[in-house]
């Protein structure tokens, strides 16, 4: 059985379609797609912030990091391996039945986003965070602001995660380029 892409179904035809190419490349459908790039990496220095960080997988704070990204496409999931100088943070990427909301699962953790098109990027608009299977009230998932477009031609994306009491637990951003596509 052959599932439609991810991004394009949650998206709709004409925004897909408005998207720049190299957007349109890295959230397409090729089943194993290889970029690689650099992003700048931000985040609160306290230890409550580093365990979370490393709790969830994600890369620790620094300039200029090396980006390997990995995306692998099974039907309407899709595994991304990021591998920032140091760190490996791994996703899983999918959609419920009938929901219009994409599901990242990150750890114990699993936020869900809706997708929109601005200008010529995605705005991934954060509607609600689960850890461990329960969800959390609004006012504990702090604000999640992530956007991917093109810059110069090239994948853009920037993305950074507030919460309540911590402040930044991590900022990334930066560009990739696609080495390999099957």
């Amino acid at each position: 059985m052959t599932f439609p892409a991810l991004f394009p179904t949650l998206l709709g035809d004409d925004a897909w379609r408005a998207l720049p190419a190299a957007v349109q490349a890295m959230h397409g459908a090729a089943p194993l797609l290889r970029a690689s790039g650099v992003a700048d990496v931000d985040g609160a220095g306290h230890f409550p912030a580093r365990c979370l960080r490393r709790l969830l997988g994600l890369p620790a704070p620094g300039p200029q990091q090396a980006l390997a990204l990995t995306i692998e496409r099974h039907g309407n999931r899709e595994v991304w391996t990021r591998r920032f100088t140091g760190r490996r943070m791994q996703s899983r990427l999918d959609r419920h039945a009938g929901s219009p909301l994409l599901h990242e699962h990150l750890g114990p953790a699993t936020l869900r986003f809706a997708l929109r098109r601005d200008g010529d990027a995605i705005d991934w608009q954060l509607r609600g965070v689960s850890l461990l299977g329960l969800r959390l009230p609004r006012s504990f998932c702090g604000t999640v602001r992530s956007r991917s477009g093109a810059h110069d031609g090239r994948y853009a994306f920037d993305i950074d995660v507030r919460l309540p009491l911590l402040g930044r637990l991590v900022a990334y951003r930066g560009w990739l380029e696609i080495d390999r596509v099957t």
